[in-house]
């Protein structure tokens, strides 16, 4: 059936303003209103091809509205496959994940996340590619395509992270050759891995992007103060890279994350959203899920910004829905423990 509708609409499209043409050639042959030169022949013949015209522009319009409709749906449809929403429940950590477009017909953003149950713990990457479309696009699925891999294969979160470097760098350097353009040598990607152990521990390489922050109860607070790497693409990695140690995520704290769009977006008079104060407000229903804060989040950032937002926003949340650590204790987690950490200027 499909197959016998791609030809039939493409000789509508072709066949009906070649009838729309015809119509009025045939007018201005054959009718003799057309041929005399009195006010009313004009009034009429202007209102012919005045009505032909409309129509072939309605016609164009319809045709266009069509194709944007279908290109739409099949950049959806690519970036559903890249960027895959992620289960509700890894490896006993319960998972709510969202995005929010500064451009409501937009389907192709730059934002990128995967959460993936690895012998070595939970892996969780978080990311923002410079730009939209499909160059964009192609960015994200190069860069997942290896976190997906690396994640299982590396034991080493640093070395996952070098992978995801080398992917960068072969995907530019393609592009550059494939289609040259000065943007490429401009493109960067801020990236953030998450390492989520067996027993709550949590080790982190931050590559330029915002720290998540840690929900405890009521209690929000930065994941960590320090300084970042910089983002992937404009400068190499330093040859250490140690992951940081965040203290224990126990049962019922949230972890988090989310691109820079959230806590940058602003309302009418150019004031900043707060995001731990709304994470704040979201906690104060008990007990709250992933799912309830995601919603609490976005409902705010669209109040926020009078559901204008100016740059896209990725949301992603992992509660601790396994049972307590060795100590048993609930509550808040432990202070992070201090590991010497690379800095490096941006």
């Amino acid at each position: 059936m499909f197959g016998i509708r791609r030809p039939l609409r493409r000789a509508l499209s072709l066949g009906l303003p070649t009838a729309w043409g015809a119509l009025a050639i045939t007018y201005k042959l054959s009718c003799p209103l057309a041929r005399q030169d009195g006010l009313l022949a004009r009034i009429v013949t202007s209102a012919v091809f005045f009505a032909v015209g409309t129509g072939l522009i309605l016609h164009m319009r319809q045709a266009l509205v069509r194709e944007l409709k279908q290109a739409r749906r099949v950049a959806g449809a690519a970036q559903s496959v890249v960027l895959r929403p992620p289960p509700p429940r890894v490896d006993g950590l319960n998972v709510a994940a969202a995005q929010l477009s500064a451009d409501r017909g937009a389907s192709v953003g730059g934002d990128l996340y995967e959460v993936i149950a690895t012998d070595h713990g939970v892996r969780v990457v978080m990311g923002d590619v410079r730009g939209h479309g499909l160059p964009a696009l192609g960015t994200v699925a190069a860069l997942l395509g290896s976190f997906r891999e690396a994640a299982h294969d590396e034991h080493d979160l640093g070395r996952v992270l070098r992978r995801l470097e080398r992917a960068l760098e072969r995907h530019l350097r393609e592009r550059a050759r494939d289609t040259p353009d000065a943007t490429v040598a401009e493109e960067f990607v801020t990236v953030l891995l998450l390492e989520i152990r067996e027993d709550g521990e949590l080790h982190v390489l931050n590559c330029g992007h915002p720290w998540p922050y840690l929900l405890s109860g009521t209690s929000v607070r930065a994941l960590s103060r320090a300084d970042p790497l910089p983002p992937l693409g404009p400068f190499p990695l330093p040859v250490d890279l140690s992951p940081m140690s965040c203290g224990r995520l126990l049962r019922g704290e949230s972890v988090v994350l989310f691109t820079d769009g959230a806590e940058d977006a602003r309302d009418t008079r150019g004031r900043f959203f707060s995001l731990p104060e709304s994470l704040a407000k979201a906690a104060h229903d008990h007990p709250v899920s992933p799912q309830q804060i995601q919603r609490t989040i976005l409902a705010a950032l669209l109040r926020h910004t009078a559901g204008r937002p100016t740059d896209d926003i990725a949301l992603l949340v992992l509660e601790n829905g396994r049972g307590c650590g060795p100590s048993g204790a609930r509550g808040t987690a432990r202070p992070a423990t201090t590991h010497p950490q690379p800095t490096t200027h941006r």
